[in-house]
């Protein structure tokens, strides 16, 4: 990225994201422009301009049951000749594995699934190494002579390493992104339970997503396997025809009402992590996204009736039972 360049985002993305692709990357002389993914017209004319970067997306977006077509996506920015970063966060490799379906770059939060625990941060970006940056002038940094290096040019010394290699002679060099020794033997520890925590954090939400869509006080579930979601194809095609662990839902009576939902649980931790064994429930409106504007909020799936939930490991039926308790209790 250099000055006045753009990234092209998905408006549908985790709150801190938005943040920080709306607002604090115009520090460094960037711009982001988000759109609708699913709208394919509307996201070819954005990455059409002339100095957009990337796209980016996610790939089971947060707050929750909304699934990105990564193919059709690739197909558009392999027209523009720019990489497709795919933000699996919330999927985890168990779900969904973006480089088969034409992703170029892939980012982890390791603190949420990969971890599992919530007690080790972490981040990790994984390359591709597909996307040719060779004489691309759109990145001088890779296709041109770096002069810290001796003017070596990293497409054309390190080859499809070169964005991984750059990353840390450079990246990490000068900016310092490197997870903590103890951060990493946790997140090491937790990924060797993936599969088995998926499995079990799969089956409770569909169980959840399936009582919830019956409860009288409850108006919507989002969900991309309950019967009728329009994303049921695509978590076929994405996801083995899972929903994942993080879902919202529309809670009646609007922002007072989640706020109280949120209080009155017992099991659920009231907490903004995600991906953890435990299971944890938010009112996005007034936490993770409340620095946004209404119209952000609404857009990114986090209006004012809005709860996000993440499903742990527990006994299904128990968290039924507190979700069901909250939601009859009296003021």
């Amino acid at each position: 990225m250099q000055p006045g360049d753009k990234v092209v985002s998905s408006n549908k993305l985790y709150g801190g994201s938005i943040t920080q692709l709306g607002k604090t990357i115009k520090k460094f002389g960037w711009d982001c422009e988000f759109v609708d993914v699913d709208d394919e017209e509307a996201v070819r004319k954005a990455v059409a301009q002339p100095n957009v970067k990337c796209l980016w997306a996610e790939s089971l977006a947060n707050p929750g049951g909304i699934v990105t077509d990564i193919r059709m996506l690739s197909e558009i920015t392999r027209s523009a000749n720019i990489p497709l970063i795919i933000d699996n966060t919330m999927a985890t490799p168990f779900l969904c594995r973006p480089f088969e379906h034409g992703a170029d770059i892939v980012v982890h939060s390791t603190t949420k699934f990969l971890s599992g625990h919530g007690n080790a941060m972490g981040g990790a970006v994984v390359d591709s190494g597909k996307f040719n940056f060779l004489g691309n002038e759109k990145f001088p940094s890779l296709s041109k002579p770096e002069p810290a290096y001796h003017g070596l040019t990293f497409a054309e010394t390190f080859g499809d390493l070169a964005f991984t290699i750059y990353g840390h002679a450079v990246g990490l060099r000068d900016l310092g992104p490197t997870m903590a020794p103890m951060n990493a033997f946790l997140t090491i520890t937790g990924i060797e339970t993936l599969g088995l925590r998926m499995e079990r954090h799969c089956e409770n939400a569909q169980k959840i997503a399936e009582f919830l869509n019956n409860h009288p006080k409850i108006s919507w579930v989002s969900y991309a396997t309950l019967p009728g979601n329009k994303y049921a194809p695509l978590a076929d095609k994405y996801l083995q025809g899972k929903g994942g662990s993080v879902f919202t839902f529309g809670v009646k009576g609007g922002y007072e009402a989640g706020i109280k939902l949120v209080e009155k649980v017992n099991l659920f931790s009231h907490l903004a992590n995600l991906g953890d064994v435990r299971s944890l429930i938010l009112h996005p409106a007034s936490t993770t996204h409340r620095q946004l504007t209404e119209e952000q909020r609404n857009a990114a799936g986090a209006g004012d009736d809005v709860i996000r939930i993440s499903i742990g490991i527990e006994s299904v039926e128990d968290l039924i039972a507190d979700l069901d308790n909250a939601l009859n209790a009296e003021d």
